[in-house]
């Protein structure tokens, strides 16, 4: 349970890093945040596939 957390975490850092820079770079607000969701997914998806690959080995 705490490496769901900790991807969850990692991701929402790379979420929030990416909607900033989205907004710095002159997009709305919603771009922004759509973007932010859309980092925040990826890499959660991309964490859960590495966890049970390597629980797997």
């Amino acid at each position: 349970m705490l490496w769901l957390l900790i991807g969850a975490l990692a991701s929402l850092v790379v979420a929030l890093t990416a909607g900033i820079l989205k907004g710095l770079s002159g997009a709305s607000l919603v771009e922004a945040v759509l973007y932010g969701g859309s980092a925040f997914a990826t890499c959660l998806l991309l964490y859960l596939a590495v966890l049970t690959a390597a629980r797997r080995l």
